[in-house]
């Protein structure tokens, strides 16, 4: 599969996942809301990582600069 995320969208879904984790290990987030945030933490810093994300491949959005 080709690559569709670039550096900067990375970047900002690691950060985000991050300030998650963040929030959930201070007791800001709880219960629901933690649950939720956390599962879709996991799903940034997995897509960051692999390069590819599942939802820009229907509307063909690319933020990969190649």
């Amino acid at each position: 599969m080709k690559k569709n995320m670039g550096t900067i969208d990375r970047l900002i879904r690691i950060f985000i996942a991050l300030v998650i984790a963040i929030l959930y290990f201070t007791g800001i987030l709880s219960g629901t809301a933690a649950t939720i945030l956390g599962v879709l933490a996991i799903v940034f810093v997995l897509t960051s990582f692999v390069g590819i994300c599942p939802l820009y491949m229907p509307v063909g959005l690319s933020t990969n600069k190649e």
